[in-house]
């Protein structure tokens, strides 16, 4: 996010601005100069105006990312007294643990158990309510030993975000603004990407006179050059933290997220489902023998005129099928059989699901997590890692550490802007910008290719694509301006 750079070249500002001094029209052309050589002005111009303009909203997003990562262990803290429950050698049904959240709310509906998966966790039942938002239902918690209620919270998404988790996560995603702040979200992923991969290519490409000072700040440095090695060599560890962050983030975004989703649709890519659809007719023997085709006949619904094995011989038949460690069971509805589902996202990820017949107990689908296609498998576990669950405590202490180093390099970007600033008589003002026109510097089998990937991924990232027009009409503007001040003085 450096939006200064020291370095003073051929084709520096102060080498340009010193040939329009000696009466020449614009800046003589670089003689022997590298590729890099001819983009690297380009690319520290843009990374000036990213780092500039779109770092306030990525300091945004890391201060509440930092929040939300540390979200997790806060809210076994808070929520102790729901989340846990006493020890006992006893066991309740589970059939009598939904029993009692039911008759605690008898106007809720029971949309998904989680069974306590350890001796002092507590069983949650989830229930949507009458007047429930989208994407919200209630949790009771239910002591999985003795059936009596732990208390109730509200909770949000498929994660089972509790309300400080949930809230925080709603401040990460919009700040509390609904559809219209997604918008800040979205710009921050779309531009993390481009700054953090232009700031690694700037800090490469410097000329320095050892390797160790690539990988850490210069010992000694003072100044605007000890903040420009902090800054450099935290962005060279945190790039491809960055770069991951931004991409599984734009997944979810409203505008290039529907771009990836289409994109995943085509390349066959798309999350598969448990078939949950109970179908008349065949028997359910005949219906289970069709589980791998992922929705044979089970010849239930109809035949089963109302029986129900329950959700205690539900969870077993799944236990059966293979499905350990914590799961979540969805009761049937009508037409649909229970769907029994593992929740355990940490790596190795236990996320294989199933459908068991209400009636007859037997598995009419079955979906393991390694039949996913390659591309929704790498989707689930970079989202899931995004959102701290991968890998558990270590995961959530990773992305804490990529937020506060997000926050650090910013906050040393604008510091070199300031350290860069004129010192005569301490004027009040801000260090210069990489000069105008980088661009013709570029030859032109390196400046086309350039053009054609900006114009893709401007139209994949709308959002970039938008903003980065943005910066090319101010830039021209300000140039305009710059032009006419110049002709007015001069007559």
């Amino acid at each position: 996010m450096a939006i200064d750079d020291p370095v003073q070249g051929a084709d520096s500002p102060r080498t340009e601005t010193a040939a329009r001094k000696a009466g020449d029209k614009k800046p003589p052309a670089p003689t022997g100069t590298t590729t890099w050589g001819a983009v690297r002005p380009l690319v520290l111009r843009l990374h000036f105006y990213a780092g500039l303009l779109i770092a306030p909203l990525l300091l945004i997003a890391a201060t509440t990312g930092l929040l939300y990562s540390l979200s997790y262990q806060a809210e076994k803290v808070v929520y102790r007294q729901e989340l846990r429950s006493p020890d006992s050698d006893r066991a309740a049904m589970l059939t009598d643990q939904v029993a009692a959240a039911r008759a605690e709310h008898p106007d809720g509906k029971v949309t998904a158990v989680w069974p306590s998966s350890e001796d002092e966790e507590s069983t949650r039942v989830l229930m949507t309510m009458p007047d429930s938002e989208e994407s919200k239902s209630l949790a009771v918690f239910v002591d999985p030993h003795t059936a009596q209620i732990r208390g109730e919270l509200d909770s949000y998404g498929s994660s089972g975000a509790l309300p400080l988790r949930a809230w925080l996560s709603e401040l990460h995603r919009h700040l509390h603004l609904g559809e219209p702040g997604r918008i800040y979200s979205e710009l921050a992923a779309s531009w993390l990407w481009v700054v953090a991969l232009g700031g690694l290519l700037l800090w490469i490409g410097r000329r320095r006179t050892s390797k160790r000072a690539l990988l850490r700040p210069e010992p000694g440095a003072t100044g605007r050059r000890r903040t420009l090695t902090r800054h450099g060599s935290l962005g060279l560890w945190a790039a491809t933290g960055f770069v991951l962050l931004s991409a599984t983030g734009l997944t979810w975004s409203t505008y290039a997220g529907a771009n990836i989703g289409a994109v995943q649709d085509q390349l066959g890519g798309a999350t598969p489902v448990v078939s949950a659809t109970l179908k008349s007719g065949d028997g359910a023997a005949g219906g289970a023998g069709e589980h791998e085709g992922h929705g044979g006949d089970s010849g239930a619904g109809g035949d089963h005129q109302g029986m129900d094995i329950g959700i205690d011989n539900a969870l077993t038949a799944a236990r059966q099928a293979g499905l350990d460690g914590p799961v979540v069971v969805k009761p049937p509805a009508d037409g649909t059989a229970y769907v029994v589902a593992q929740r355990d996202s940490q790596f190795p990820v236990r996320l294989d699901s199933v459908a068991v017949d209400p009636g007859t107990g037997l598995i009419l689908d079955e979906l393991r997590f390694a039949d996913y296609p390659l591309l929704a498998q790498l989707t689930r576990i970079g989202i899931d890692a995004h959102m701290g669950l991968t890998f558990g405590v270590v995961n959530q202490l990773l992305l804490a550490a990529l937020a506060l180093s997000l926050i650090l390099i910013i906050v040393w970007g604008y510091r070199m802007w300031w350290q860069r600033r004129p010192t005569q008589d301490r004027k009040l003002t801000v260090g210069r910008p990489m000069a105008r026109g980088a661009w013709r510097k570029v030859p032109l089998s390196v400046l086309l290719p350039l053009i054609a990937a900006a114009a893709l991924a401007g139209w994949f990232v709308p959002l970039l694509g938008i903003t980065l027009a943005a910066f090319l009409v101010l830039d021209v503007a300000l140039g305009a301006v710059a032009r006419a001040r110049a002709a007015k003085a001069g007559t």
